[in-house]
């Protein structure tokens, strides 16, 4: 696959620059949606597996990650963009597939951009970016609400490829959040290049009690600064 014939690089260039903006990608790919300037980095954005970039909640994220200053290329698996024209739920084909998608989009980005791409997800979305980035590696790592295991099966650790991780990686995480609670997550033996922040009293979508005196829109700008400084740290 050629990268002409993948993507409109003077589309894409002027999306970039005026940090907005939907690009039309291949067939195979589908659009990518620019978000906000460059200032802290740039941010290959996946989804989790029940949920498009439309959800609520990457909507929100991707609008506090601008704010702070950090620049989102979002783009939808194949699989979901399908769902979306059926009108019918379906479950996401073999993450090795994923990976090499998201790969895809990494290869037709690559060449046009300047400053190192990040790659990031949410959920799902992360897992199969942190499974790419053990790969193949990458500028850096950004895992919101990663999926340690499947909830209620602590025992069952997502996990495998961790050791194979080299670049800067970040995991934004609830504390409640059931698929890896703090409680859990702090007695896992992660590699050195990882680190944990700590969403107070936060569910997988980062969502609070109310009990907390906190609600899930300042959990997720907060968890926007968290990465903003993670990735400008580590530029």
């Amino acid at each position: 696959m050629r990268i002409n014939e993948s993507i409109d690089a003077a589309e894409l260039r002027r999306a970039l620059e005026q940090g907005a903006g939907s690009v039309e990608g291949s067939e195979a790919l589908g659009p990518l949606q620019v978000q906000g300037g460059c200032r802290k980095g740039r941010l290959l954005l996946t989804h989790g597996a029940g949920a498009g970039q439309d959800s609520d909640f990457l909507l929100e994220l991707r609008r506090a990650l601008a704010d702070a200053g950090v620049q989102t290329l979002a783009v939808e698996f194949a699989y979901l963009r399908r769902m979306r024209r059926e009108g019918r739920r379906r479950p996401p084909p073999r993450v090795e597939k994923l990976v090499e998608e998201l790969a895809s989009w990494r290869d037709v980005l690559s060449p046009h951009l300047e400053a190192p791409l990040w790659l990031g997800g949410k959920s799902m979305g992360g897992r199969v970016a942190s499974m790419l980035a053990a790969r193949d590696g990458a500028a850096g790592l950004v895992l919101c609400g990663y999926p340690f295991h499947p909830p209620r099966r602590p025992e069952r650790r997502r996990l495998e490829h961790w050791p194979a991780l080299r670049c800067p990686t970040l995991v934004m995480q609830g504390e409640r959040d059931p698929f890896g609670t703090r409680d859990e997550v702090d007695g896992y033996d992660l590699p050195d290049v990882a680190e944990v922040y700590w969403l107070k009293d936060g569910e997988h979508d980062w969502r609070p009690r109310r009990a907390s005196g906190l609600t899930q829109i300042e959990l997720i700008h907060e968890g926007a600064r968290g990465i903003a400084e993670f990735m400008a740290r580590h530029a």
